[in-house]
């Protein structure tokens, strides 16, 4: 009897999957325990296996297509097994840019909009168009090669707009080469007398961060509280770390450790609202936020209060490289009881964050900045760092928010006794 296998909620926020490649064609074998797609969540690409053995009889989602949770997946069967009335009864795929229509009203199939393409420059270059890529190495993700390789694309001639100029999904789904063979996104804009845009599919991950952080920012009143710290000690307490062979740990690491252990004498921090109660927390588990192409991941160091410097650095490096090739399960990113925003790498002074659910707190970390500062009385330099507080007024007042900051200062001006 042929089996139905629908598309699975591989996390807690997923409403629907865009199907990244079918491991296994129509017609072929499979095993239960074997690999048959991998699916594209909101929040990372994951492997799927096949739960029966038999053949596979049909595909429901075609690659690079959605669908919502439990929509018809595949059909495993028996070879020349009749699937007609499974077909009949089960809702049909649609193009990732319609799920919120199918969500309120029927699907009406409409053309999908083309990319504008930049209008070519005054004068064309006559000889044939130079790789963007400088080298023999092309910088792309899996799935872009494996885009190109299907619409024959040659990458070397595809601008990458991911970090580093990596080459992503998006960019080989936007690629039109001119006239002259050069890529209309590394096209030069000179002589453009036309007003041109292109529209790019919402990813799946952008769609669940908008609508999880509106649902933050205009249901939980916010309000901010921002202090400076001393960093001058950090600074010399991670140098001599570092110094030693075998340990490396990052400011980040610190602010991790400071925060977990801020938590611990702080539990009204450490809480969540929970729409008729509040939950306080007894465990402390950090959300670390890691920017990826297509927006935010929160990996979750669990019981932070309880770790050292060293085995904090080495999850959070973990955490930070498999977020970027999306290989984060949702283990990874579940349970967090408080989470950390640091954009300091990036140059940023001070800024707010919208407070991460179900946490009641997020603390927004900037940049070490060399200011004058008034020690004993005199004008001296010194290292200072911002950071900000954005509560959950439901569940923390101004007093508590303020006594976790001073705890929290008091850990970051004086690291050593952090390892007491």
């Amino acid at each position: 009897m042929a089996e139905v296998i629908y598309m699975p909620k591989l996390s807690d926020t997923m409403t629907e999957g865009v199907v990244a490649s079918w491991l296994k064609n129509v017609g072929d074998a499979v095993k239960s325990g074997e690999l048959l797609a991998e699916i594209e969540t909101d929040k990372a690409t994951m492997e799927f296996e096949s739960f029966y053995d038999g053949v596979l009889l049909h595909i429901g989602v075609e690659t690079g297509k959605a669908a919502p949770v439990n929509a018809l997946l595949a059909i495993i069967g028996q070879a020349g097994e009749d699937i007609s009335s499974l077909l009949n009864a089960a809702p049909a795929a649609v193009e990732p840019a319609k799920i919120e229509e199918v969500k309120a009203a029927p699907v009406v199939e409409t053309p999908a909009p083309k990319p504008v393409p930049a209008p070519a420059p005054v004068s064309a270059p006559k000889s044939a168009p130079k790789p963007i890529a400088s080298n023999d190495r092309v910088y792309a993700s899996p799935l872009a090669k494996k885009l190109a390789e299907e619409k024959g694309i040659d990458l070397q001639y595809v601008a990458g707009s991911g970090e580093n100029g990596r080459i992503v999904k998006r960019d080989v789904d936007h690629y039109m080469p001119h006239p002259n063979g050069v890529s209309a996104s590394a096209g030069n804009s000179a002589g453009l007398t036309t007003e041109t845009y292109i529209d790019e599919p919402i990813s799946q991950m952008r769609k669940t961060i908008a609508r999880r952080l509106a649902e933050s920012k205009f249901t939980a009143p916010h309000f901010y509280l921002t202090l400076d710290i001393d960093m001058d000690n950090a600074m010399a307490f991670r140098t001599s770390v570092n110094a030693t062979e075998g340990y490396k740990i990052s400011f980040n690491d610190i602010v991790v450790k400071a925060v977990a252990l801020s938590l611990r004498k702080h539990p009204t921090v450490n809480s969540s609202w929970m729409g008729d109660f509040i939950r306080r927390n007894q465990h402390v588990n950090i959300g670390v936020a890691v920017a990826v192409e297509d927006g935010l991941l929160v990996p979750v160091v669990r019981f932070a209060d309880t770790k050292g410097f060293m085995q904090i650095s080495a999850e959070v490096k973990d955490f930070a490289g498999r977020a970027k090739e999306k290989k984060l399960q949702p283990a990874d990113w579940e349970g967090n009881t408080f989470t950390i925003s640091n954009l300091g790498m990036f140059g940023i002074e001070s800024f707010t964050a919208i407070v991460n659910p179900p946490d009641s707190c997020i603390l927004a970390v900037g940049g070490i900045k060399e200011v004058p500062v008034v020690k004993n009385g005199q004008v001296v330099p010194g290292n200072v760092m911002k950071v900000t507080l954005s509560c959950d007024h439901r569940v923390v007042d101004g007093a508590s928010g303020s006594a976790f900051l001073q705890t929290f200062k008091n850990y970051m001006e004086n690291p050593v006794s952090m390892l007491l």
